[in-house]
């Protein structure tokens, strides 16, 4: 059969493949299917949220840029990210000491540790992680804890997933890093979402000292370049030197398929068209 994504009323990405998991849970229509080319795939609402073909770019530049650039990431927030790719990732750095992970929907991590294996490994079994289950704004709001690093790994600003995008809910991330913290979340196709972009950029610039967007690309995430939005107190991200980057990641001996200390540096380097929406 094919899957047509849905996220576009006027453009089509279909992948041929077989549906093995359908489910209606409380909070969103999930389904996982076997596809041709990029092996098992993860929707929700009918937009694409992980395959295990291209999932290591989108997660590897969603956590470590933002974990290098942290000088100390002891204690880390991912917001979503029940599919368990970015914890993977964060949990490579061994001076995390402490991972909070908040995921609204339940099946999502219970049904990805069960079909999606290959992506979350057994980084929910981990003694460093907590798992919440509630609405990621609800735990920000009332959360005495503060972060180095947040990471917000939700799905776009439809239905569950739109208060991630609110500015009272950035305010409150501002509240809860540390004084050095930093915060990083997708921004969507710098093409096919320009608003989304541009108005989460306008919005963090009011709350954050630096703002800066980052650019990668990934097949199945249609439009051109992806964007992230990195979000910090203290932190420049253009101000960083490549030699102190490649001392890290030689030190931690990071295993990765598609981060490295260039691609991070070059990440931040915005095509003139990106350029422009941003001002």
């Amino acid at each position: 059969m094919w899957f047509y994504e849905k996220l576009y009323e006027d453009i089509k990405l279909g992948l041929k493949g077989e549906l093995i998991v359908k489910k209606r849970t409380p909070f969103q229509d999930l389904k996982i299917y076997h596809t041709t080319r990029f092996s098992k795939m993860l929707t929700l609402n009918g937009a694409i949220q992980t395959t295990e073909g291209d999932e290591f770019i989108y997660h590897e530049m969603l956590t470590h840029p933002v974990l290098f650039l942290h000088n100390h990431p002891q204690k880390v927030l991912i917001i979503g990210g029940g599919d368990g790719g970015a914890l993977r990732e964060v949990l490579q750095h061994k001076e995390v000491e402490e991972v909070s992970l908040v995921e609204i929907d339940k099946e999502v991590i219970e049904l990805s540790q069960q079909h999606l294996s290959s992506i979350c490994k057994n980084s929910f079994n981990n003694k460093k992680v907590k798992v919440s289950i509630e609405d990621g704004a609800e735990f920000v709001k009332k959360t005495p804890d503060k972060f180095d690093v947040t990471i917000i790994d939700s799905p776009d600003p439809i239905g569950v997933a739109k208060t991630l995008f609110s500015k009272k809910f950035y305010r409150q991330i501002f509240t809860i890093l540390k004084e050095d913290g930093i915060m990083i979340r997708q921004s969507g196709s710098t093409f096919l979402q320009q608003k989304e972009l541009r108005e989460n950029y306008k919005t963090l610039t009011k709350i954050f000292p630096f703002v800066n967007v980052e650019l990668v690309a990934i097949p199945t995430y249609i439009g051109g370049f992806f964007s992230f939005l990195v979000a910090s107190k203290k932190i420049d991200p253009t101000k960083v030197d490549t030699n102190s980057l490649e001392k890290k990641f030689t030190l931690l001996k990071l295993k990765t398929k598609y981060y490295n200390p260039h691609i991070h540096k070059a990440s931040f380097i915005l095509p003139e068209y990106v350029r422009r929406l941003l001002k």
